[in-house]
């Protein structure tokens, strides 16, 4: 079967599906699990609804089957699911598939790196958003210190995983780490992605004049070395990529807000309980669990999934503005993965 597309404006073949297996954390960060949502009495889903490891399986075969390449687990916090390593070792034996990896905070990854690593993981995307205690306290939520992922991300890539470390500018709260992790970053030989602060669900607090953009953090890490363009892996890659001059160690920077890439989105998202959802910013999703679960024939799995592909017309990263923000009813970050 082809891989579906959408119209000629905004040409966006299907290749990367983000999957949640998990819809809590054991961190309650100010961007995607606030604790004013999910404190401690806060009632996550039910393991009965969430999709189990054999379907998430047989979904990834559909996806594959329509030209995804690349798998990404999310949740919240993956690694609280029991067992991961017997889900990689699932997915990695899919036709098509070339690329598996897996968000986390990394403070599970000193007991579990090898074992993901060994199950067929490739690499990790970890998120830190500062190297200071207080300042990485009150992005978390938690009393956890970031040492704790250093650690996880230090097992990681003794493990044999390649290590990504994503973080979030907020100014005002955080902004005075970018130079630190930067620097940390660049010594270490890891990958560090800036995230301009999104508006992604309800209860993040966003307003514009939160985001750091893209251009004043160049501004800000070119401070320790002049950097280089570098050429996208893929098409539909998020990140804008650059590099160190004279050196291997890249930087990179999603743009979200100031240089949006929606005409270029190649990726689908699946919850923890079985919504597909094709953007980040989307308000509902369409129930894939039920259909697996009524006794659907993959054959049918893939219609059904194209058919929703190919309907596709998000544009909601081009089109925001402050307004919208505030009154679209986006699904949490905690709930769909990042």
């Amino acid at each position: 079967m082809t891989t579906p597309v959408v119209n000629d404006q905004l040409a966006r073949p299907l290749q990367d599906l983000r999957i949640s297996i998990m819809d809590r954390c054991n961190f309650r960060c100010t961007y995607c699990m606030p604790k004013e949502i999910f404190g401690d009495d806060h009632v996550f889903l039910p393991e009965e609804e969430l999709l189990s490891f054999e379907e998430i399986t047989r979904a990834a075969e559909q996806f594959a089957a329509l030209g995804v390449k690349k798998i990404r687990l999310t949740g919240g916090e993956p690694l609280l699911r029991k067992d991961v390593p017997t889900l990689i070792a699932s997915l990695t034996n899919i036709d098509g598939i070339e690329d598996i990896a897996l968000t986390t905070n990394a403070v599970m990854l000193p007991k579990q790196a090898k074992p993901l690593y060994e199950a067929g993981l490739e690499r990790v995307n970890v998120s830190l958003d500062a190297l200071d205690t207080e300042v990485f306290q009150e992005m978390s939520g938690r009393k956890t210190k970031p040492d704790a992922v250093l650690s996880g991300i230090d097992a990681a890539t003794e493990a044999g995983l390649g290590v990504k470390v994503n973080m979030v500018v907020r100014k005002g709260v955080n902004d005075q780490e970018v130079i630190p992790m930067a620097r940390y970053c660049k010594e270490k030989g890891l990958t560090l992605r800036f995230i301009e602060f999104m508006d992604v669900g309800q209860t993040n607090g966003w307003d514009f004049s939160q985001v750091v953009s893209k251009k004043e953090l160049h501004e800000r890490v070119s401070q320790i070395a002049p950097l280089e363009a570098l050429e996208p892996n893929y098409f539909g890659e998020v990140a804008s990529r650059y590099r160190y001059v004279n050196s291997d160690v890249e930087i990179g920077f999603i743009s979200s807000v100031t240089e949006t890439f929606c005409s270029s989105c190649t990726r689908a998202r699946l919850s923890a309980d079985g919504k597909l959802f094709t953007c980040l910013f989307s308000e509902t999703g369409s129930d894939l669990r039920t259909i697996m679960r009524n006794g659907a024939t993959d054959a049918r799995i893939r219609e059904w999934i194209s058919a929703i592909w190919e309907k596709r017309e998000d544009r909601y990263s081009e089109l925001r503005t402050e307004e919208s923000a505030r009154h679209r009813k986006k699904i949490e970050m905690s709930y769909i993965g990042g």
